[in-house]
C-alpha cells in the first residue's frame, strides 16, 4: 500500500509541471477569452471592464474587415492544404528510395522548417522585392520581357506570395511525416506487386495509399490547423494589407486586442474563430474516420 502511494507522489511529480504550463498558457488563457467576449475590457484603461452581453458579437457580425479575413484566411487554407500535402508526398516518395546521397536530399528539404518562421518571411520579404531575386530570375527567364511586380504590396500578388513561401517552409516537416508512414509499410506487400506485374501507379493507388490512411489523416489536420493559425508571416511581410488584401482572422484579432487596445473585441473574434475552427476539424476528423 505504502509502495502503490509513493508511485502515486512520484507520478505526480513529473506530470505536474506539465500540467501547471498547460493550465498557465492553455486552459487559463481560454477562460479569459471565453469571459472577455462579453464585456467591453479593454488592454489599457482607467476604469473597469463591464459586461456588454452579446454586443461585441452583434459588432463583428457588421464587421467587414471580419469577413474579408474570414475569407482570406479560408483562401489560404484551401490552397496550401492540398498543395503542401501533395508535395511532402511527392518528396517523400523521392526521398525513400535506397540511393546514394539521399540523406543529404532529406536534409536540404527539412532545413526550412528548423529556421525561424520569422528569419524565412525577413527573407523573402527582400526576394519578393521589386528589385529582389524573384523578379530577376523571372526577366532572366524571359529574357527581359516580363518584369515582375512588387509582389506584397499588390493586392493580387500578395497572398499567393505568402502561399508560396509558406508551402516551401512547411513542406519539409510533412514530407518527413510522410516518410515515417512509407516505412511502416510492409516490404512484403511491394514484393507480392511486383511478382503480379504490377506498374509503379498500380502500386501506389493499391499498395502505399491505403498504407498512409492514419498518416495522411494526420497529415491534413496539421496542416489544416497550421494554415488557420496564419498570422507570423502576415505580421511581418504585410501587415494585413495592402488594402487588407492579407488580413487573417488571427492577425486581426491580435492588431484588435494589442494595437487598437479592444480586449473584449479581440476575444469575440477570437471565440468565433474557434467555433468555425471546431467545426471544420470535426467535419475533417468524420470524414477521414475508420469505417466498418
Amino acid at each position: 500500500m505504502r509502495a502503490r502511494r509513493r508511485e502515486s507522489i512520484a507520478a505526480l511529480g513529473m506530470v505536474s509541471p506539465a500540467v501547471f504550463l498547460l493550465v498557465m498558457f492553455i486552459v487559463i488563457p481560454v477562460v479569459l477569452t471565453f469571459a472577455l467576449a462579453f464585456t467591453n475590457a479593454r488592454l489599457i484603461s482607467p476604469t473597469p471592464a463591464r459586461f456588454t452581453g452579446l454586443q461585441n458579437f452583434r459588432t463583428l457580425l457588421d464587421d467587414p474587415l471580419f469577413y474579408k479575413s474570414l475569407r482570406n484566411t479560408f483562401s489560404f487554407a484551401t490552397v496550401v492544404v492540398p498543395l503542401q500535402g501533395g508535395l511532402a508526398l511527392v518528396l517523400a516518395l523521392l526521398v525513400n528510395a535506397k540511393v546514394k546521397g539521399v540523406n543529404f536530399f532529406r536534409t536540404v528539404y527539412f532545413l526550412p522548417v528548423v529556421t525561424s518562421m520569422v528569419v524565412v518571411s525577413i527573407l523573402w520579404t527582400l526576394l519578393y522585392q521589386k528589385t529582389g531575386l524573384v523578379n530577376e530570375f523571372i526577366s532572366h527567364l524571359t529574357l527581359g520581357q516580363v518584369q515582375g511586380p512588387d509582389w506584397l504590396t499588390n493586392p493580387s500578388t500578395a497572398m499567393p506570395a505568402i502561399i508560396v513561401m509558406s508551402v516551401w517552409q512547411g513542406v519539409g516537416f510533412h514530407m518527413v511525416i510522410w516518410l515515417a508512414g512509407l516505412q511502416t509499410i510492409p516490404q512484403d506487400l511491394y514484393e507480392a506487386a511486383d511478382m503480379d506485374g504490377a506498374t509503379r501507379w498500380v502500386r501506389f493507388r493499391h499498395v502505399t495509399w491505403p498504407g498512409l490512411k492514419a498518416t495522411r489523416t494526420f497529415v491534413l489536420i496539421t496542416i489544416t490547423i497550421n494554415a488557420f493559425a496564419l498570422f507570423t508571416q502576415v505580421a511581418v511581410m504585410t501587415q494585413g494589407g495592402p488594402l487588407d488584401a492579407t488580413s487573417t482572422v488571427v492577425y486581426q484579432a491580435v492588431r484588435t486586442g494589442y494595437s487598437q487596445q479592444q480586449t473584449g473585441y479581440a476575444s469575440a473574434i477570437s471565440l468565433v474563430f474557434f467555433v468555425l475552427v471546431l467545426a471544420v476539424s470535426l467535419v475533417q476528423r468524420f470524414l477521414t474516420r475508420e469505417k466498418d
